[in-house]
C-alpha cells in the first residue's frame, strides 16, 4: 500500500508543491502579490519536504546510481556553494531588517493610539481622525489597533498600515493634528 501511494502520489505532490513554492518565491522576489504569499511560501515549502522525501524514497535506486557515477556531487556542491554569498552580504543600509519589523508589529498592534500617535508626529485625536477617514470605527484614543481592526472588520495589519501611513502620501505624519512643541 505504501509503495502504491508513493508511486501514485510522490512525484505529483512534489510537482504541485514545487509550483506553489516557485510561484510564491518569484512573487516575493519581485515584491508582487498579496501579503499572504509570504506565509504561503514559508509553510508550503515546509510541506513540500514530505512529498520530496516520498519522491526520494520512490527514486532511491536512481539517486544511488547518480552517486555511484559521481554525477550527483557537482550539482549538490553548486547548490550549496550558491548559498555562501548570502552569509557574507554587506549591510544594506536599511535601518533594521524585516525580522525586526515583524518583531515590532505586536507592539504596534497592542499599544493604545495615545502611545502610537507620537510615532507619526500627531496627537491621539489626529490619529483617531486618520483612522476614521479610512473607514475604521474608533471610539477613543485609548483603543488599540487590534481592537479597532476587530470592531471595523479589517485585518490588524491593515490597521497598522492605516495608522502609520499618511493616506495622502508623504509618509508618516504630515497631516492631521500635530502636537505643538514650544
Amino acid at each position: 500500500m505504501f509503495k502504491t501511494f508513493m508511486n501514485r502520489y510522490g512525484t505529483p505532490l512534489t510537482t504541485g508543491f514545487f509550483i506553489v513554492s516557485g510561484v510564491t518565491g518569484v512573487a516575493l522576489f519581485f515584491h508582487w502579490g498579496p501579503t499572504a504569499f509570504h506565509p504561503i511560501h514559508e509553510w508550503l515549502s515546509m510541506v513540500l519536504l514530505a512529498p520530496f522525501i516520498l519522491h526520494l524514497v520512490k527514486n532511491w535506486t536512481s539517486l544511488v546510481n547518480y552517486a555511484r557515477r559521481k554525477t550527483l556531487y557537482v550539482p549538490l556542491i553548486i547548490a550549496f556553494a550558491a548559498c555562501i554569498p548570502f552569509f557574507f552580504q554587506a549591510p544594506s543600509g536599511h535601518a533594521g531588517n524585516r525580522q525586526t519589523a515583524f518583531m515590532a508589529l505586536p507592539v504596534l498592534e497592542h499599544a493604545p493610539l495615545t502611545q502610537l500617535a507620537p510615532l507619526v508626529h500627531m496627537d491621539a485625536d489626529g490619529l483617531v481622525h486618520r483612522l476614521q477617514s479610512q473607514g475604521y470605527t474608533v471610539g477613543s484614543g485609548d483603543q488599540t489597533l487590534e481592537d479597532i481592526a476587530k470592531a471595523s472588520g479589517h485585518p490588524v495589519n491593515d490597521a497598522v498600515v492605516a495608522a502609520l501611513q499618511n493616506p495622502h502620501g508623504g509618509g508618516p505624519g504630515h497631516g492631521g493634528h500635530h502636537p505643538h512643541q514650544e
